[in-house]
């Protein structure tokens, strides 16, 4: 009997850019029909204070990510926002959390992927993804890129955010700018990529 592989979507989102791709990730892989996907949020570090003067939305109620969130589910897709081209302190204080799973070696062989928003095209689509990549040697993570998976990483006729890293989106410095059509595919894309690639992973017998 084929077992259904369970990934967990853990994100940041300060604006929603980052919680519409999570959304698109999670069609991509529940359309498997081999796998599906429930979205996680980390934790805030900013006050309610602060939040309203950067004119934040609420934040979508997602269930919070534990430490727990990281072995309870067979593959793992991080998205977050840039930050001067390397992760947001949201998401590296999450990943600070779990050096007892460094210690137990409980992500050995665990499957991770990221997709990003950026602000501009050179704002650090590339950077933020690879800013992760210590931590996922560190835990023994399997990486498992996006690639060439779509032709919209070649268009030139508007722009597009994504790489062969990961998917992603570019909001503009002021954030008015929503994900595309074409943003949205490719992440729909890769999360069905991905929940095939983790679905042949927990089905395989050795």
């Amino acid at each position: 009997m084929t077992k259904t592989a369970n990934i967990a979507i853990i994100t940041y989102s300060l604006y929603g850019h980052i919680n519409t791709l999570a959304e698109e990730m999670k069609k991509g892989i529940d359309a498997t029909g081999h796998a599906k996907a429930t979205i996680f949020r980390v934790p805030e570090t900013l006050t309610e204070e602060v939040l309203t003067k950067m004119h934040a939305p609420p934040k979508k109620d997602y269930p919070i990510a534990t430490p727990e969130t990281m072995t309870s589910h067979d593959g793992i897709l991080f998205g977050y926002p840039t930050r001067f081209g390397v992760m947001p302190a949201q998401m590296k204080a999450y990943y600070d959390q779990l050096g007892g799973l460094w210690f137990q070696g409980a992500l050995i062989g665990k499957p991770v992927g990221t997709f990003v928003s950026t602000a501009l095209q050179s704002g650090g689509m590339e950077t933020t993804i690879l800013a992760s990549m210590p931590f996922f040697a560190h835990q023994g993570m399997i990486f498992v890129p996006f690639g060439p998976s779509s032709p919209h990483l070649n268009a030139v006729d508007e722009v597009v955010g994504g790489s062969a890293w990961g998917a992603g989106t570019i909001a503009t410095s002021t954030g008015a700018r929503l994900p595309s059509d074409r943003e949205k595919e490719i992440a729909t894309i890769q999360g069905k990529n991905f929940g095939t690639f983790v679905a042949k992973l927990v089905n395989t017998t050795i």
